[in-house]
């Protein structure tokens, strides 16, 4: 009997991550409309590709390397060396990854954990379109991708990371883990960067430059608050026994869990996922003044808000932390681009970086004296166990490397387009190119008039 449930635990488990990949291939889908209807005709095209090109290129690394980090990581450096023993079946040439009847499981967390990199690069993607060259994208997208979050994942986000267990951090559905960090970095290239041509006007006041499809736009952002079910999903072990983790978890049940192996349910993240939406949905539309494209953000900004503690917190508390995440973010978005002539093109640094960083520090709040772990010896969850983790993922992981690799492609000239190019779109290769393309679309057009 407990061999066959055993068995069927696996299968479920097995079948619970692949659905869970299916539902967050949706965000990548709504990224890619996203950033495509709020770039403008001349850039379509390019903006796909640097966006499209990240799935290949992430997953092939974090295939060689960024799994490895993720289980080599949890103590390193400051608590011990790397974990050599656990990372050693999570390489390229392990049995556990590939082909085989034995295991179940590892094809499919690390995939989810794949499309959780994905969403990682695609949010630095959505702020530098229409000025950023391919290749110096692509190289940003394997960093975050495969590198930078997969460390603050093993610190933050690994039932055994010496930030959950020295700091008591907490970040249950990513506020921090994912969408912090991807924040952080892209302002670091933004700072680099720099505008587009025709953001600001010769006094410095910002001009805005809206979104090609507003259509396209509003199906892409439905996308991705349909994929993030499945990145919630994702985020838990759907099914556990307590004496897996040493009998830590009192009661005899079977149960799910979150990332750090404390006891939850998809009913419990079902509530909060709502509220937290709605909060923010709300928010946004009251304090953009009906601005359509800040109230479909603001929902998204909701959700990352009160993702930290979303495990923990009681639906009403889940949709004022969201409601309250979007205020803020909203208004650092505006004051940061005035100030420092930061042109960010689709809001992601407030959307996710300024919303997940706000999202840990309530949380560190609101849950003070609370379980970060069920483990015992670890922290509490606390205000500044929580701070620290939000700086350590937006400013240490996210915006420093990010600045210092952008500031290397910028002294290199490989970090933005030719300024003829930016003028003339991204799509063609240099105004020749495009005035050939152009004469030969109206040559057509008036051959068809003639007939």
């Amino acid at each position: 009997m407990d061999s066959n449930l055993n068995a069927l635990t696996t299968i479920f488990t097995e079948f619970y991550y692949w659905v869970t990949v299916v539902f967050m291939f949706l965000i990548h889908v709504g990224f890619c409309l996203y950033e495509v209807s709020a770039s403008r005709r001349k850039n379509h095209m390019h903006t796909l590709m640097k966006n499209l090109m990240i799935i290949p290129l992430v997953t092939v690394t974090f295939f060689f390397f960024g799994w490895w980090i993720y289980w080599a990581f949890p103590n390193f450096p400051f608590f011990g060396g790397l974990d050599l023993a656990a990372s050693s079946a999570n390489t390229p040439w392990s049995d556990t990854m590939g082909t085989n009847l034995n295991d179940h499981i590892t094809g499919v967390f690390w995939a989810a954990f794949l499309l959780f990199s994905w969403t990682a690069a695609s949010i630095v993607s959505g702020s530098v379109i229409e000025r950023i060259r391919s290749s110096a994208f692509w190289l940003h997208a394997i960093l975050i991708g495969s590198v930078f979050w997969v460390i603050d994942a093993a610190w933050g986000w690994h039932y055994a990371g010496w930030m959950v267990r020295e700091l008591g951090y907490h970040d249950a559905y990513a506020s921090g883990v994912i969408h912090a960090i991807a924040g952080g970095y892209a302002l670091g290239v933004l700072t680099v960067l720099g505008p587009r041509i025709g953001k600001f006007d010769d006094d410095g006041a910002p001009r805005d430059i809206p979104p090609h499809n507003p259509w396209l736009l509003t199906i892409g952002i439905f996308m991705i608050y349909t994929g993030f079910w499945g990145f919630y999903a994702a985020c838990n072990v759907p099914i556990i026994s307590p004496e897996i983790i040493d009998g830590q978890i009192i009661g005899s049940t079977w149960t799910a869990t979150n990332i750090y192996l404390s006891p939850t349910s998809l009913s419990a993240i079902t509530f909060n996922f709502l509220m937290s939406l709605s909060g923010g949905l709300m928010a946004a539309y009251i304090v953009s003044k009906g601005d359509a494209f800040w109230t479909f953000s603001g929902g998204l900004a909701g959700i990352i808000t009160a993702s930290a503690g979303n495990d923990l917190y009681h639906p009403m508390q889940a949709m004022l932390i969201g409601a309250i995440g979007v205020v803020f973010a909203y208004k650092l978005h505006y004051w940061v681009e005035r100030k420092f002539k930061i042109d960010d093109a689709v809001g992601a640094v407030a959307v996710h970086g300024y919303s997940g960083f706000i999202g840990l520090v309530i949380s560190g709040f609101v849950l003070w004296g609370s379980p970060s772990s069920p483990f015992e010896g670890y922290q509490t969850i606390n205000p500044l166990g929580q701070l620290a983790g939000a700086i350590i993922m937006f400013g240490l992981l996210g915006f420093l490397p990010a600045y210092i690799v952008t500031r290397i492609q910028s002294s290199l000239g490989v970090l933005r387009i030719p300024k003829s190019m930016e003028l003339s779109g991204l799509d063609f290769l240099d105004d020749e190119l495009y005035q050939k393309s152009r004469a030969g679309i109206i040559a057509a057009e008036e051959k068809e008039s003639d007939r």
